[in-house]
Parts: C-alpha cells; structure tokens; sequence
C-alpha cells in the first residue's frame, strides 16, 4: 500500500457507548471509517447523538465496546499513553484550572511526551514551540498570562500547544462553542490551513454545519441510525445530508450547499 494512502486512521467494526456490571449502553455500532492523511474533518450530529463519546473512544479516554482502531496501523489497544501522545493530540473545550502560567508555558506543556523527567526543553523542543506560535500567529501573545487571553486568543492557544506536541493528528471537541462568528471562522480557517499547508489531519465535532460544508476534505455524519462517512461533495451528491437532522424547520439545498430555513 502506497504511503500517500495509508490510513492515519482506521476502525473495524467499532462500536462505542458505556459499559457497567450489569449492561451495555450501545450508541453506535459497526462504525468503519478509513481516513488518510492531510485532511480536514467535521464530525456533525445533533446534540447526544455521540460525537463526543466517538472521539473519546478514538482518543483512547474511554474503552471501545468492540471492534478495532487502528492509528498508524497500530492496534488502539497496543498503544500506551506516551506511544499515542506522539500521535495525537486532543483539545477540549473544559475551562483550564486556575494556574498561574503564561502563554509561553502554557505551549510548551505541548512538549512533555517528549522531555526527559525533569522536564527540559532541547533545541528541538524549542524549535516545535516556536514554530506552533507562528503557525497560530500568536507569537505576539507568548508574555501574557493565558487567564488574560479572550476566548479567541486562548483557542489559538490550545491548538498552537497541540501543534507543539508535533503530532499527525490533532483531535478537538466543540472547538467554538464559547466564540462569536468571527472568532468561529477564524478557527476554522486556521484549521484548514493547518490540513492542507502542514499535511495535519484534524479532526473537529462542530454544531456549524455550514462552515464545515464549505470548508471540509470529509464529514462524519452521525445519525440516529446510521454512519455516514466520505468526502463532502460526494455526500452532498448522495443526499446523505438529508439524513442529518429529523426536522420539519429546516433542510438541506443541494444548490446553496448549506442547510435552510423552510418558509411556514
């Protein structure tokens, strides 16, 4: 297999939910995806249909019920935390706790997979921090306290530090929920950006659908009772984004390429 089209990215069979003693609380199943590198990827759903519990299960956070993922064509399961930390990086939404550090340290933290015990930075460590700010361009930012950033600023901030981490795949969950429109557009083109000049793969469960028709190499669609996944133009070609949402208030128009409002 060619290394243009391996997958960074694989599942077989996955199913994903909550197990207890007594039962399984199944949310999807038989869940097959190949992504390959490079590329963009919004995963949409309504809310509690289980995008963050896919990601969580990706990312190793919590157990899969079943199946298999593949990352690099290494087994999930074979991968300890600091062999998948060189892989992937996630970044959540949660508010950091009250700390004192600069924005500075604050990336830097994206290097730990990497420092000996103590925790010195090398030329290496140094070149990866430095270039994440001016991948983000944020270097103008590097003396302030992060508890002094605008939401904005520290979302930039939170992505420059997982591309400090240096990995393949950077994974983040409702990135703009707490950010106005144009700080939301900001984000994602900074994510494209990251995709397709830097060859990251980014994958991103987002509720702005219509930013990620536009911008997006490929959608998760997750539905009630099926996943959809492919390249964007090819879903929208398919009518797959008819299945998206289960509402007489809104519909999809193949022309404009985006969801709309139905006149009453």
């Amino acid at each position: 297999m060619s290394t243009l089209h391996k997958h960074i990215i694989k599942t077989s069979n996955l199913s994903i939910g909550y197990a207890s003693k007594k039962k399984k609380n199944t949310i999807a199943s038989n869940l097959n995806i190949e992504l390959t590198k490079g590329k963009l990827v919004c995963l949409l759903g309504k809310n509690g249909i289980g995008k963050s519990t896919l990601l969580r299960t990706l990312t190793k956070v919590q157990p899969a019920l079943s199946g298999e993922i593949f990352i690099n064509d290494c087994n999930l399961k074979d991968l300890n935390n600091l062999e998948l930390s060189k892989s992937l990086s996630l970044v959540l939404t949660e508010r950091l706790p009250e700390n004192n550090l600069s924005v500075y340290e604050l990336v830097a933290l994206g290097r730990q997979p990497y420092t000996n015990w103590v925790g010195t930075l090398t030329e290496k460590d140094l070149h990866f921090i430095k270039t994440a700010f001016e991948q983000t361009n944020t270097t103008h930012l590097i003396k302030t306290k992060y508890y002094e950033l605008s939401d904005g600023q520290l979302q930039k901030i939170l992505i420059a530090r997982a591309l400090a981490q240096n990995t393949d795949i950077i994974v983040l969950d409702e990135p703009t929920a707490h950010l106005d429109l144009h700080h939301t557009i900001e984000t994602f083109a900074l994510l494209k950006k990251l995709a397709s000049e830097f060859n990251k793969t980014i994958i991103v469960s987002t509720h702005e659908v219509n930013l990620a028709l536009q911008l997006a190499d490929e959608l998760w669609l997750m539905t009630p009772s099926n996943f959809i996944s492919g390249e964007t133009e090819k879903l929208i070609v398919n009518n797959d984004l008819d299945t998206l949402f289960d509402s007489n208030l809104i519909s999809f128009n193949k022309t404009l390429k985006q969801f709309t409002i139905l006149k009453s």
